[in-house]
C-alpha cells in the first residue's frame, strides 16, 4: 500500500476544472496507474481526497495498493517546469502494521453521509431512495454509528470542555459541507446528473480493532469513493501543554 501527496497548482485552468468535477479527477487519478489495481477478492481500492488548506495550498491525497506515477497529473495540474517531481509517495504497509489497540490519532475524513428514505407512497419492501444527511448533527451521528464496525472510536470530550449540553460530547468537528452535482458519461448513466454531498470530519480517534481499522484506511468509509469520498488519513496527536 502507498500514500501519495500531490500539490495542485490552482492557478491553472485545467487544475480548476479537475477540482470542479469529481468525475474528471477520478479519471485523472486512475490514469496515474499503468495497470489499474485489481479489485478481485475484496482487494484494497484506490482512494483519493482533495484538501483545501485555506488559500495557501490545495493537496490531493491518494491511497493505493500500487505506486502511482503522477507525471501526467503534473503536466495537467502541477508545475511541469519545476525541478521537483511534484508529488511524494510513502510506503504505507509499515505504518498500517504498527497500529495497535488504544493508539490515539488525529484524523481527517471526507465522506458522503447518506441514509435511505422511503416515501409515503412507496410500499413496504420496495426500493428506497438514498438521501444526504443535511445537518452537522445528523452527519456526526452517521460517523458515530459506523465507528465500531470500522475499528475505531471517536474520543469523548471531557465534560469540563464541552461548550454545549448536547452535541459537543466528542472530539469531532464537521465542516466544509459541499453539495456537488455533475454529469458522468452518457454511456454509463444515460446522461443523468450525479449528486453527492461531501463533508469533512476532523477529530481524534482511538484504535479499537486494528484489523478492521486497517481495512477502513485501505478500503474507505461510506459511499461515493470514486468521487473523492471515504479516505481517512491520520496525524499524530498534539499534546496540550500542562
Amino acid at each position: 500500500m502507498y500514500l501519495t501527496r500531490f500539490r495542485v497548482n490552482t492557478g491553472r485552468s485545467d487544475a480548476r476544472q479537475l477540482l470542479g468535477s469529481p468525475h474528471r479527477m477520478h479519471g485523472a487519478v486512475n490514469m496515474s496507474f499503468p495497470t489499474p489495481p485489481s479489485r478481485e477478492g475484496g482487494a484494497p481500492r484506490v482512494l483519493w481526497r482533495v484538501d483545501r488548506n485555506g488559500t495557501s495550498e490545495t493537496l490531493l491525497y491518494i491511497v493505493s495498493p500500487t505506486r502511482p506515477d503522477l507525471t501526467g497529473l503534473v503536466e495537467q495540474a502541477g508545475w511541469p517546469a519545476s525541478d521537483e517531481p511534484g508529488w511524494t509517495t510513502f510506503a504505507y504497509e509499515d505504518f498500517l502494521a504498527a497500529l495497535h489497540p488504544g493508539d490515539t490519532w488525529g484524523f481527517r475524513l471526507t465522506a458522503n453521509p447518506v441514509h435511505n428514505i422511503r416515501h409515503e407512497y412507496v410500499k413496504e419492501g420496495e426500493r428506497t431512495k438514498r438521501a444526504a444527511h443535511r445537518t452537522p448533527r445528523h452527519q456526526m451521528d452517521w460517523l458515530l454509528k459506523r465507528q465500531e464496525q470500522a475499528g475505531f472510536e471517536i474520543v469523548e470530550k471531557p465534560v469540563e470542555r464541552r461548550l454545549l449540553p448536547e452535541g459537543d460530547e466528542y472530539e469531532l468537528i464537521v465542516r466544509d459541507q459541499v453539495p456537488m452535482r455533475f454529469r458522468r458519461p452518457p454511456a454509463k448513466t444515460g446522461g443523468n446528473d450525479v449528486q453527492i454531498t461531501r463533508v469533512t470530519f476532523d477529530g481524534r480517534l482511538r484504535v479499537t480493532e486494528p484489523d478492521l481499522f486497517r481495512r477502513t484506511l485501505t478500503h474507505g468509509l461510506g459511499k461515493a469513493k470514486a468521487y473523492g469520498c471515504g479516505l481517512m488519513t491520520l496525524a499524530p496527536v498534539v499534546r496540550e501543554a500542562a
